[in-house]
């Protein structure tokens, strides 16, 4: 197990990478840990959960909700939870988001620590404190910024992730590419989906790189004053697509990629051949580069976006692979460019 320290604002968070799950009960003592978890991961590896009081919460983008909050608020107030309690999130990105958000308002706030068991989770949901809930279609709309304990990667997981959640994930994997790492981006070209599921190694290593990239960027900007807002490449239209059509958060940030790198041509100087070298390597990856939609009923979406400031949203766009910026558009040209883009 290797142990490394990342240094927040008023935090330090311990990332245990290469960690064994039953060494779980080492961060914490036995008696306070409270386990949140859904049930798929609770169906692969029940085992894991037999010794703790865990609460089990239905799967998928369509619970993380206030109704769910209130689901594991309600169970940790039978279960007699206090300030002493430690609630620690195993599963993707839903169950981080959610156990992270209820840890911080449940008496104020908890301590939590999370076991992300996905590609998605453990590159990007359980990193940066950002915790939250979906209200109606918007997503993320409800939330606070809290970092956790801990984040504790056991590859073990991954061995039942479905493909589809491999796919997911290496949408954000290659959205950090994009926007600080182009030597990764080139390592991400060199190798392929099955490459990754089938070495354990070469998985962690990148998954390491990732969480570095990310923890950096936080780091610098935890509260979303400027820098942090460059992981939201993609994410603008790409959360739009996605609460509208249900599809899976990668395919959709995927798709809101492409669309972010089409209007970097137009008004950011992005050279169109390195646009055609993203589409090539989401492809290569398995993920969608378009989506047949309603463009006025995604505009609509959009313009709630938390990015949005009076007039105009601040969008991540392209200058080169590696180098992304921060940039205002106003709606109304937004608006005229969105058939052109998406």
């Amino acid at each position: 197990m290797n142990k490394v320290d990342y240094n927040f604002s008023n935090d330090v968070v311990s990332c245990y990478f290469n960690a064994d799950f039953k060494c779980i009960d080492t961060l914490a003592t036995v008696s306070s840990i409270v386990f949140v978890t859904d049930e798929n991961v609770y169906s692969f590896h029940k085992e894991k959960f037999e010794h703790y009081p865990t609460i089990t919460i239905h799967a998928g983008e369509a619970y993380k909700n206030q109704a769910t909050a209130d689901f594991i608020i309600a169970e940790l107030i039978k279960l007699e939870a206090n300030k002493d309690t430690m609630l620690i999130a195993v599963g993707g990105g839903v169950v981080t988001d959610i156990a992270g958000y209820v840890a911080s308002v449940y008496m104020r706030g908890i301590r939590c620590g999370l076991v992300p068991t996905s590609i998605l989770a453990m590159v990007d949901a359980a990193i940066g404190g950002k915790n939250g809930i979906d209200a109606g279609l918007y997503k993320n709309l409800v939330g606070t910024i809290r970092q956790p304990e801990f984040i504790f990667y056991d590859y073990a997981f991954l061995d039942t992730l479905p493909v589809k959640e491999w796919i997911n994930g290496f949408a954000e994997i290659i959205k950090h590419a994009c926007i600080k790492d182009a030597v990764m981006f080139g390592v991400l070209e060199r190798y392929s989906l099955h490459d990754y599921q089938n070495d354990k190694t070469l998985i962690a290593d990148l998954v390491e790189k990732n969480v570095a990239i990310k923890s950096a960027i936080v780091a610098s900007d935890e509260f979303e004053k400027g820098d942090r807002k460059l992981l939201n490449f993609g994410h603008t239209i790409g959360h739009a697509i996605e609460n509208m059509h249900g599809i899976p958060h990668g395919h959709a940030i995927s798709i809101g990629m492409v669309a972010a790198c089409n209007l970097s041509e137009e008004i950011n100087g992005f050279h169109f051949s390195q646009a055609e070298k993203i589409v090539k390597l989401l492809h290569q990856y398995q993920l969608p580069v378009d989506v047949e939609t309603d463009h006025e009923k995604v505009f609509e979406i959009l313009k709630m976006d938390k990015k949005r400031k009076s007039d105009g949203i601040h969008f991540i766009l392209l200058k080169n692979i590696g180098h992304a910026q921060i940039k205002f558009v106003p709606l109304t040209e937004l608006q005229s460019r969105f058939k052109d883009i998406l």
